[in-house]
Formats: structure tokens, C-alpha cells, sequence
């Protein structure tokens, strides 16, 4: 599994893999408004500045960064056992909890607004490659695992993480920082509703004051 992922992670892959992963998305919160008041250039560089923070977590917890769409970034841990996998994948998120808070505190700082960061997480079969238009080929990731990751991280609220009962369910929860406490379930269309857990913060963050 990790030698056939580490020849989709190079520059010149056009294979295709299927294979089991903890898919991650990031999303920023609040950015919108920022990014309306500010000139271009800098909107460009502070959200850069977020994708950069973002990469370089996932990669210190053994996890690729896939893509970027508008102000999220996708993210996928694939090596080792469905454990490893699910405990890299949160140990990533709690250290770009912490580095974001810094960001954030700097941005409110630097330009009087607040932001925020969620993130969705779930474990499942996921399909990698090369895709796009033939001059615009990409490293992506597809598959029901993305599209459920990606329902987990609207789930969350402002500064917290949300993830499934696959990925819980692998966790040596004894070894991490945060508790996590189960959700509502997530429906899905022609199958049974998905049990969800989160990690959640103690006060609801509020953009409007």
C-alpha cells in the first residue's frame, strides 16, 4: 500500500491506486469577509499562508496534501495500518489546531477580523492519479471518502473537528489530547445514517460582533 502511494505522490505518476486512507479537509471560516476588504495581493498571501500552515502539519504526521479548493485543503493519510492511519490523521489536526490559533490571533490583530478553522475527517477506500484537462494534469483524490469528509467539515462548527464512527472507531483514543463526543448522525441518500463525533470547543465562536 505505502510503495504503491509513494509512486502516486511523485511528479511523474499516470498509474491509478485504490486504496484504503483517512481523508482530511480543512476549511477556513470567516476568510470571506477578509477578503473583501483587503487588496488582492494580500488576500493571496494570507491565504497562502493558511494552505502552507495546513501542508506542513499533515506532512509532519505522515499525510499528503491533495488539493486546494477556494479556502479548503484536502489532505489524505494512507500509510501504515487503519490505526496509524487514523491517529496521524488527528495528531495532524491537533497540531494545526494549535498553529492556526496563532495565525488567527495575528490576522485579528493585523486586520480587526476573526477567523476560524474546521475540519472534517473520514476513513474509507479512496481512488488516486493524475486527472484534469491534458495540459492542467493534477495529483487528485475521488471517491465516497472525499465526498463524506467534505459533508463532516460543513458539520463543524467554527474551530472544531468532526469525523466518523470509521475513523473513531480505529482510534487509540487513551494516546490523544481531546475528547471527542458523539453527534447527530450524518444521513446518507440509500443508506443508513453514519454515526459522527466531535471535538468540540467548550464556547461557540461568534463572527458578528
Amino acid at each position: 500500500m505505502a510503495g504503491d502511494l509513494a509512486v502516486v505522490a511523485s511528479a511523474d505518476v499516470h498509474a491509478a491506486v485504490r486504496t484504503e486512507s483517512v481523508i482530511l479537509i480543512a476549511e477556513l471560516r470567516n476568510f470571506t469577509r477578509m477578503s473583501e476588504m483587503l487588496e488582492p495581493e494580500r488576500v493571496l498571501a494570507l491565504v497562502d499562508r493558511f494552505f502552507e500552515t495546513a501542508a506542513r502539519c499533515v506532512q509532519a504526521h505522515g499525510g499528503l496534501p491533495m488539493s486546494v479548493h477556494n479556502d479548503s485543503l484536502v489532505a489524505a493519510y494512507y500509510d501504515g495500518t487503519p490505526q496509524d492511519m487514523g491517529r496521524n490523521a488527528v495528531r495532524g489536526a491537533q497540531q494545526l489546531f494549535a498553529e492556526f490559533d496563532a495565525l488567527a490571533q495575528e490576522w485579528e490583530r493585523d486586520f480587526g477580523l476573526r477567523t476560524a478553522m474546521s475540519l472534517g475527517m473520514h476513513r474509507g477506500e479512496a481512488v488516486y492519479g493524475e486527472a484534469g484537462p491534458r495540459s492542467e494534469r493534477r495529483q487528485v483524490v475521488f471517491g465516497d471518502c472525499v465526498s463524506i469528509a467534505e459533508r463532516l467539515v460543513h458539520r463543524a462548527r467554527a474551530g472544531e473537528l468532526v469525523l466518523s464512527d470509521a475513523v473513531m472507531g480505529v482510534l487509540p483514543v487513551e494516546e490523544l489530547e481531546m475528547d471527542a463526543e458523539p453527534l447527530p448522525p450524518l444521513e446518507l441518500h440509500h443508506r443508513p445514517a453514519m454515526r459522527i463525533y466531535g471535538f468540540l470547543r467548550d464556547e461557540r465562536l461568534d463572527f458578528t460582533t
